[in-house]
């Protein structure tokens, strides 16, 4: 272990899952405690969290039902993205003061295999954004218009949810690549005038004013080429009845539905896509690792000339960590949600 370890505290906060929610998630089901902090064994680090990330994802984690990721064992640390200072390490490849990225969020603390940290440089970028806009949540938008929605210069492309951290980037490269038309659906008349002033959307809507299908029509008069969807319900069906002919539609996620406890209709207009031979394709982030180089130094360029612009909301303490995580799942969030320790 290095010379130059400063002490490790005994204790850490931690939240874990004691109950599996149905629907909504109630205070009752997680549990803030204090557990020991480890010192690193052979070919481990550990790391002093400073910012957690708080994910629409982690809700389907909490249920028992199997999906593309294990749930969160209950009794147990919770886990997310997190971004953080190593102040102990017992491995040769990581020193004391490295800043790392790493999946062991929702606590203070963290050890683990040294192999599961990834170094992230201060000085190129605010540690947050490897939480948000160069991070998972940005190589998920860059990801999915690009390669599942096979974005082409001059398609039409509508976002919802444009207003969090996923769609407003997909808005915005998408007209950084030639888009013809972007039109984004938030849940606020400020996220509106943010996605139409800040980040440069053609047309945007407040879907809480109205029908979705009704206020789409009026922001995309000549249809859609592409969809990119992180809301589901409502939201897709309107963008199925509006898809142009061999339209894409790219399955994101579907907040709508995460806390519901009955089955959710599916879109009742899928037939319309034999007549557009238009195409749904759902998509996980992690099968597109490949292209973190390309979009680290595409999406980084375009952040240091002011071209693609972010937001983070920030909450304080991880006390309030729960109360993040709620606040994604109603929307309170402009950009990117993160906890600061």
């Amino acid at each position: 272990m290095s010379a130059d370890t400063p002490q490790i505290p005994a204790t850490g906060r931690e939240w874990a899952l004691i109950s599996r929610p149905v629907g909504w998630p109630k205070p009752e089901d997680f549990e803030l405690r204090e557990a020991p902090v480890e010192a690193p064994a052979a070919g481990q680090v550990l790391v002093k969290n400073l910012y957690l990330s708080v994910d629409p994802y982690m809700r389907g984690r909490m249920s028992a039902a199997k999906s593309y990721v294990a749930p969160y064992e209950l009794g147990k640390a919770m886990q997310g993205g997190a971004v953080g200072v190593v102040i102990a390490s017992n491995d040769e490849g990581v020193a004391v003061g490295d800043h790392v990225l790493h999946f062991f969020g929702w606590r203070e603390y963290a050890t683990f295999d040294a192999k599961q940290a990834v170094k992230v440089d201060p000085d190129a970028a605010p540690l947050s954004t490897y939480l948000g806009v160069l991070g998972m949540t940005g190589l998920t938008a860059y990801a999915g218009l690009l390669r599942t929605l096979s974005f082409k210069e001059g398609d039409s492309v509508f976002v919802s949810g444009a207003a969090g951290a996923v769609g407003s980037q997909v808005g915005q490269i998408a007209k950084l690549k030639g888009a013809s038309r972007v039109i984004g659906s938030a849940g606020s008349d400020e996220k509106v005038k943010l996605l139409l002033e800040e980040y440069g959307f053609d047309a945007a809507f407040n879907y809480k004013t109205g029908e979705v299908h009704s206020l789409l029509k009026e922001a995309a008069p000549d249809g859609i080429d592409t969809y990119f969807d992180n809301v589901g319900g409502e939201h897709l069906e309107a963008a199925i009845g509006r898809l142009n002919r061999d339209g894409r539609i790219a399955i994101c996620g579907a907040i709508s539905v995460y806390n519901t406890t009955e089955p959710a209709p599916g879109p009742r207009n899928l037939a319309r896509l034999i007549q557009t031979r238009g195409r749904i394709e759902g998509f996980l982030v992690g099968d597109h690792y490949d292209l973190q180089p390309q979009f680290v130094q595409e999406v980084g360029a375009w952040i240091r000339s002011g071209e693609l612009k972010y937001r983070e909301t920030f909450v304080d303490g991880i006390e309030n960590n729960l109360e993040a995580f709620m606040g994604v799942l109603r929307g309170d969030n402009t950009g990117k949600m993160i906890v600061k320790l």
